[in-house]
């Protein structure tokens, strides 16, 4: 998987996880200013990413992520 489709599919899994339209959001979207998402959130999302991606990631380094590019490159780095 690129760059361009790995972004694509982690937007998309952001839209689903936080019941956003995936057209309102871009790599910039923060998840703590724009989201506003509870942990929950972002326990699913992580779930997703790994059975999507076959990606491992920790729920401390997603959580640690500003904003989806911040995430992309955490997926990025583990496959």
């Amino acid at each position: 998987m690129d760059r361009k489709e790995l972004e694509k599919k982690i937007l998309e899994l952001v839209a689903i996880s936080y019941k956003k339209n995936p057209e309102d959001l871009s790599l910039e979207t923060s998840f703590k200013k724009d989201l506003q998402g509870a942990s929950v959130q972002m326990v699913a999302l992580v779930a997703e990413i790994e059975n999507e991606t076959d990606a491992c990631i920790t729920l401390q380094d997603a959580a640690a992520c500003e904003t989806i590019a911040d995430l992309v490159d955490v997926v990025e780095q583990e496959l």
